[in-house]
């Protein structure tokens, strides 16, 4: 009976890290290789040790620090590439050499100059070799979706013959469609004879987005190893990915009938540390770790939420280490999630008139697409979020800035019924914008995280600053758009500023009610 632990082969640090813009740092490399660890990944690939010291270095330092994970280096099939990984690996208690080389006619003819009988022996000299330094030797014939199948049959039974221990099966430019990768596994199973010697992998890429439906279709046919990266980077449009095939394993173990060493609850929390180190931000829609993922904007979808969570949501956010599922309040919200947010805030049904707060919510949502709680508590008080009735308004702004120099900004700005200037200078125009802005307002905030991105195409699109403000410990979202990036920058963080002052007034509001209805329940 086949092994039902599917085993999960990380190359994060390596093919992933092969496609970043910036190499990252040994320190960097080491921090993602131990909270893989933590996730529970079974063989870590930390590098292609010949490739360079650095990389050396990096494979060499996660070696010594990891240990409940097998460490992999990579090596093409010559000597020198697998003495370079069993050199780095060696300080390890147990480590892994992967060596691979090219199988498919495209490959052989044009990339190697060789023929197939030439491949194979380059093949099965590398794997001997290779098992000089290690028992655990994996062999991966590059392009094995394009390969074809007696070349691959013919090459997978030389390798296990000569000690490989993993045989991989790439999807190298992520050409095949599931039913084909499925059956190339299955026909290898069917045709070579020692292939119950070795673990069969695949490692599959997702040039037209179907790695990870790949990947599935092999672990139906048989394959037991899968080899994947966090968030799914890699090389062009990236790798399998770790959370994705991760969760369904777990989620559709009833089909699948295998199970991995993943602890599930580390998923969202190595997601970010890996998004953060290689600065590849994570799609908003991207499953299992996009910020949509466990979002419900739909009044349908929320309403069913709220009855039973299992209505729209295959696996709780809880199970991949994520806190709560977050229910959007936009315009396609109902009645009965703004009741049920009211409620969580702490209002009695009778503090509010639902129809009348349902109204205001859905003219103010209409406006900014999106609403928060605080957002809901200033419509209980009448106090909409309109330029008139903000706190403050920039009135005039004017900067200075150039190569050598310090920036300089004045700003006019409204706060209540006044008119306050102030200037300052700063490390860059938007930094002294807002050093001036801070100076006209009577209490210190922080800017906790800044971005700025473009909103339409070429030179005429928008800039869009956003923003997050901390004050007293709370953290306060602004916004601004416009032609202008330093005055997008600057409408973002009179946007937090004004978003502050609605939640001191909110306060004093609830303050006052407090002491007028002591007895209330709240």
């Amino acid at each position: 009976m086949m092994d039902n632990k599917v085993i999960i082969f990380d190359t994060t640090l390596r093919d992933g890290e092969q496609a970043l813009t910036a190499s990252l740092s040994v320190n960097e490399k080491l921090q993602i290789a131990q909270a893989i660890e933590r996730l529970g990944v079974d063989i870590i690939e930390a590098g292609f040790p010949v490739s360079s010291p650095g990389d050396f270095n990096s494979v060499q330092q996660i070696a010594k620090t990891v240990k409940n994970s097998i460490v992999c280096g990579l090596s093409r099939a010559v000597e020198a590439d697998i003495k370079a990984c069993a050199d780095a690996l060696k300080v390890a208690d147990q480590f892994r050499i992967h060596t691979f080389i090219s199988t498919s006619d495209v490959h052989v003819q044009q990339k190697l100059k060789k023929d197939f009988t030439d491949v194979e022996a380059m093949a099965i000299h590398a794997v001997k070799y290779a098992r000089q330094f290690t028992d655990d030797v994996e062999f991966s014939c590059e392009d094995a979706g394009r390969t074809p199948i007696d070349n691959l049959c013919r090459m997978v039974e030389q390798a296990i013959k000569a000690g490989a221990s993993t045989i991989n099966i790439p999807d190298t430019v992520g050409y095949t469609l599931p039913h084909e990768f499925g059956g190339i596994i299955t026909q290898l199973f069917n045709r070579v004879p020692n292939i119950d010697k070795a673990i069969i992998s695949v490692h599959c890429h997702n040039d037209l987005g179907l790695a990870v439906a790949n990947s599935t279709a092999a672990i139906q046919a048989g394959a037991r190893q899968v080899e994947c990266t966090v968030n799914g980077i890699g090389e062009r449009a990236g790798n399998c990915s770790l959370e994705e095939i991760a969760m369904i394993i777990k989620t559709r173990q009833d089909l699948l009938g295998v199970q991995t060493g993943i602890q599930h609850q580390e998923i969202a929390k190595t997601s970010k540390l890996v998004s953060h180190l290689c600065n590849m931000p994570v799609q908003p829609n991207k499953a299992i770790v996009g910020s949509n993922a466990f979002s419900h904007s739909s009044g349908i979808h929320q309403d069913g939420m709220l009855k039973a969570s299992n209505t729209y949501e295959i696996m709780t956010p809880e199970s991949v280490g994520i806190s709560k599922t977050k229910l959007n309040l936009t315009s396609r919200s109902g009645r009965h999630v703004i009741k049920h947010r009211m409620e969580s805030l702490g209002y009695q049904a009778d503090d509010f008139d639902l129809d009348t707060l349902y109204q205001d919510f859905l003219k103010l949502a209409d406006k900014k697409g999106q609403v928060f709680d605080d957002d809901l508590e200033a419509l209980l008080f009448n106090i909409q979020q309109q330029d008139s009735e903000d706190h403050f308004q920039i009135e005039q702004i004017n900067v200075q800035s150039g190569s050598g120099e310090f920036a300089t900004a004045g700003v006019m700005l409204k706060v209540g019924e006044h008119s306050v200037t102030q200037s300052a200078t700063g490390n860059g125009p938007v930094d002294a914008l807002y050093q001036a802005i801070k100076q006209c307002i009577d209490y210190p905030v922080e800017v906790a995280d800044y971005k700025i991105s473009n909103k339409g195409a070429g030179e005429d699109g928008l800039g869009q600053a956003n923003l997050v403000v901390k004050w007293q410990e709370r953290n306060f979202h602004g916004y601004g758009i416009g032609t202008d990036v330093i005055e997008a920058s600057g409408q973002a963080l009179i946007s937090a500023l004004n978003a502050i002052e609605r939640a001191k007034h909110i306060a004093n509001l609830r303050e006052e009610r407090q002491q007028a209805t002591p007895n209330k329940a709240q």
